[in-house]
């Protein structure tokens, strides 16, 4: 009598296990900020400063299958919701090559930087970012604008776009799950966000304007594989918040005339949350 109570208690405990494991899974939700010169196949200013030319348009049919790529294994992985944000300064959205299982948002004027994002999001992922300004192998590398050499100290330590887009993700408890883009950006990003945020390398860089590049059916399968990475770390990785307020600066080169020398200019501000990390 005593095995078959004890039979039976075991039969409980496993039809209460398999019933546990059988509840579906939490209802994801992630969103991607997407940035042109970190994609797969890009390395010069060309291809992301003049829109609507040929090299232009060619690079945002590349960043277009890298995030179809990644929209894929999120979707593979159990993602219920995908926002892409078209995040370059003049757009590389094309609206007819729009991977299925995603929204997209582009245009502007906008709410924000982060137009959409909200706390209800599970993870960010940054696809086709670059490393910030200065960075010797980063490939196309500047924060904010190339033009004007940009550079961002929050709280003392220097910081691109990488960091300043997880800080407003951060403000709504998000956390940056996975980073794409040369390998110089990939390491920024282990910096800042630890070993646990997920990175995918597209391509070397070797100088501003020169890459080691990958072949595009290679790179976008380690971009699949990298998003359901993803999602298995969500639980693992940490939103990246700022300590308040922030004591930001910023250096800038801004040119009266393309043949005269550019006069630095340095600001200082303290602000109050990372909503307004870009207003100095």
């Amino acid at each position: 009598m005593f095995l078959n109570r004890f039979i039976q208690s075991c039969g409980v405990a496993l039809l209460l296990a398999a019933t546990a494991t059988a509840q579906p899974p939490a209802k994801l939700k992630i969103y991607i900020n997407t940035d042109l010169e970190g994609a797969s196949g890009v390395y010069k200013f060309a291809q992301s400063r003049e829109p609507g030319t040929p090299l232009n348009r060619e690079a945002c049919e590349y960043l277009m299958d890298d995030i179809a790529a990644v929209v894929r294994g999120l979707r593979d992985a159990g993602v219920a919701e995908i926002l892409v944000l078209d995040g370059h300064g003049s757009g590389a959205v094309i609206p007819h090559r729009l991977a299925p299982g995603a929204k997209y948002i582009t245009g502007k004027p906008r709410s924000g930087p982060l137009t959409g994002l909200d706390d209800t999001f599970h993870g960010m992922i940054m696809l086709g970012f670059h490393a910030m300004m200065g960075t010797p192998d980063g490939v196309l590398n500047h924060t904010q604008s190339s033009k004007t050499e940009n550079r961002y100290w929050y709280n003392g330590i220097e910081s691109g776009e990488l960091a300043q887009s997880a800080a407003i993700a951060g403000h709504f408890g998000v956390p940056t799950i996975m980073v794409t883009g040369d390998k110089a950006t990939c390491r920024e990003a282990r910096k800042f966000f630890g070993k646990d945020c997920v990175t995918v390398a597209v391509k070397q860089g070797l100088s501003r304007e020169a890459a080691v590049l990958y072949p595009m059916e290679e790179t976008r399968q380690m971009l699949y594989e990298g998003a359901k990475q993803a999602v298995a770390a969500i639980a693992k990785c940490q939103p990246y918040k700022l300590k308040l307020p922030i004591q930001a600066r910023k250096q800038y080169l801004p040119f009266d005339s393309a043949s005269s020398p550019g006069k630095l200019i340095t600001k200082e501000a303290e602000i109050p949350d990372a909503l307004h990390i870009l207003d100095l």
